[in-house]
């Protein structure tokens, strides 16, 4: 087993969604991204060879494929999961900060 710090995720923006990474082991990837009321982040392109699940730990928000235009609206406690290859940006809607935490397998990184 291995503790992962917040202290100790990778950091990096994507527009100006704050994104963690806290795991990464070949297999697996985990995070969490954060956005402040009316950001969007950026258009993640998908991953061709990995499923991505989100869950929205806090807040309410737009999951919105920019090619489709189709749009979800996702509210604390809710989940998606996002197909291979699948594009797709973050817009928080809500009031206050949201945080979505996310989890892509087989890692997107091997």
């Amino acid at each position: 087993m291995k503790v992962m710090r917040e202290k100790e995720a990778r950091i990096s923006l994507d527009g100006p969604e704050v994104c963690r990474e806290y795991l990464e082991t070949g297999k697996i990837t985990f995070g969490s991204s954060t956005l402040l009321p009316g950001q969007t982040g950026g258009i993640d392109p998908g991953h061709p060879l990995s499923h991505e699940v989100f869950f929205v730990s806090r807040g309410h928000v737009i999951m919105r494929n920019p090619h489709t235009g189709g749009h979800y609206e996702l509210f604390e406690g809710d989940i998606i999961l996002v197909e291979e290859g699948e594009p797709h940006e973050l817009t928080n809607i809500g009031m206050e900060p949201a945080v979505i935490t996310w989890s892509c397998a087989p890692s997107h990184f091997k």
